[in-house]
């Protein structure tokens, strides 16, 4: 009888925890050897830009960003929280005094009374209540807060892991778009000096003047593109002067250039062999379905007696000094059986659906892990390919445009020409620089993909504080 009553005690204590069962990969578009996190990505893996300028932005945003702080303090909520649930687990105490004061007087004869008497009156009253923790059922809550710590520790990193990311992509965005106003600006001198051609051919009558209207109409469409990089520019200063937690408009990224001389990285062969372990968003999912397990169990076992023990004491007394020498005590055990109430079951019911959706949270990120690093894989190869052929492209439009200027110093060509061979070399030029802001983006993203990396001293300043 023993055993059938532990074999029906023990479904009370719930499911035991496994992790959620998710879709495996096994190839991939680049090396699908796994090879050790530690040699695919370093902790600060943004310095291998080598980029002071971006080295000390992503420093300025960790410590000043406000979304870090936030994810901070809900780390401080969590651990408060074990707290909260750890107490429940002590006794509870609570003592009350109270005094009163009396004043009669009594009737002797008719209309007479004799001298009005006080009467003072104290009390203290003491209580005492601990639930023991038979079952565990309070030692489950404990561990489903320790779980929201871990995993509010997890979406910190993850945090972090997004705001260093998004800062190296709006930085180069930005030298992306003075670069672009830079060449753009060649392209409208470049026109200008068409355009005074197509008017004195016009005033000779070698051209219509549609020639000349057309030219003016392509000039109108590259001021407008100007202004258009400089408003881009702008906002992209302000989304940048939010991360590092400045007001907008108060920051301004100077103008550096060269943005074709930033090293991209080396990206490894091979991936990181334990990327789901590694990638914080997948780690705090799967701690949210172990706490939501934990809870499973606190509620199951929540229909289970409880056993506590109560302690009641108290004396009065009319004179102060003599109250706790008349003080009373007992001490008796407690058993509460919950016989009927539908709430308990239907709390269980509760966190069952809900830890069934924290297990379909886990699959779901790990299935966006997949695809965020497949995209950032096949995004990276094609356009290095396409680079490759832009370099072919580029080389062949630098001879063509050295041969014309060769051949308008002999009067083979006219300088129109001279100025079309310009423009299609500066258009290749401009295609080139936005191809590397875009490979630059992939290495970002691809590392941001593979769970990226931080430095162990600022996580251990921020998980402990």
């Amino acid at each position: 009888m023993s055993l059938g009553l532990l074999s029906a005690c023990s479904s009370f204590f719930g499911p035991e925890y496994t992790t959620p069962q998710a879709p495996s990969k096994s190839t991939w578009s680049a090396n699908p050897t796994g090879i050790a996190a530690a040699n695919a990505i370093q902790p600060d893996w943004w310095r291998g830009f080598q980029d002071p300028y971006l080295n000390s932005l992503i420093r300025q945003a960790v410590a000043q960003g406000i979304d870090l702080r936030i994810l901070a303090g809900r780390i401080a909520e969590a651990r408060a929280a074990v707290g909260q649930a750890q107490a429940t687990r002590l006794p509870t105490v609570n003592a009350t005094t109270q005094a009163s004061v009396t004043r009669s007087r009594v009737e002797i004869l008719p209309g007479e009374f004799a001298d009005p008497t006080t009467t003072h009156q104290y009390s203290a009253r003491g209580a005492l209540n601990w639930e023991i923790d038979i079952w565990g059922k309070l030692r489950k809550g404990v561990e489903a807060q320790q779980a929201a710590v871990r995993a509010s520790q997890a979406d910190w990193r993850a945090g972090y892991l997004t705001l260093a990311s998004d800062v190296a992509s709006i930085y180069f965005l930005i030298r992306q778009l003075d670069e672009q106003r830079g060449q753009q600006q060649k392209f409208l001198v470049n026109n200008q000096q068409i355009l005074a051609i197509y008017e004195r051919q016009y005033r000779d009558g070698l051209v219509a003047r549609t020639a000349v209207l057309q030219q003016r109409a392509e000039g109108s469409d590259m001021r407008q593109l100007l202004l258009e990089f400089e408003r881009q520019r702008q906002v992209a200063e302000n989304q940048l002067a939010t991360l590092l937690g400045t007001p907008a408009g108060e920051f301004k990224v100077p103008v550096v250039g060269q943005l074709e001389r930033v090293r991209v990285p080396h990206v490894p062969a091979g991936l990181p062999a334990d990327m789901l372990s590694r990638r914080p968003d997948i780690i705090a999912a799967e701690y949210r379905v172990l706490q939501a397990y934990d809870l499973i169990g606190q509620a199951r076992l929540a229909r289970l007696p409880s056993f506590s023990l109560t302690a009641n004491g108290g004396a009065v007394s009319s004179v102060l000094s003599s109250l706790l020498k008349g003080f009373t005590f007992g001490l008796a055990p407690a058993i509460n059986v919950p016989i009927f109430d539908a709430s308990l079951k239907a709390n269980v019911n509760v966190n069952e659906a809900r830890a069934k959706i924290a297990a379909q949270q886990y699959r779901r990120t790990v299935i966006t892990a997949y695809e965020e690093v497949e995209n950032a894989l096949v995004s990276l190869a094609f356009r290095k390919r396409q680079m490759q052929a832009l370099k072919d492209q580029l080389k062949d439009l630098r001879t063509v445009n050295e041969q014309v200027r060769a051949q308008l110093k002999i009067g083979l060509v006219s300088q129109l020409q001279v100025f079309e061979s310009q423009r299609r070399l500066l258009s290749a030029e401009l295609l080139a620089l936005t191809l590397h802001q875009q490979i630059l983006s992939d290495t970002i993203t691809l590392y941001k993909a593979l769970g990226g990396g931080w430095p162990s001293e600022i996580v251990s300043k921020t998980l402990q504080e």
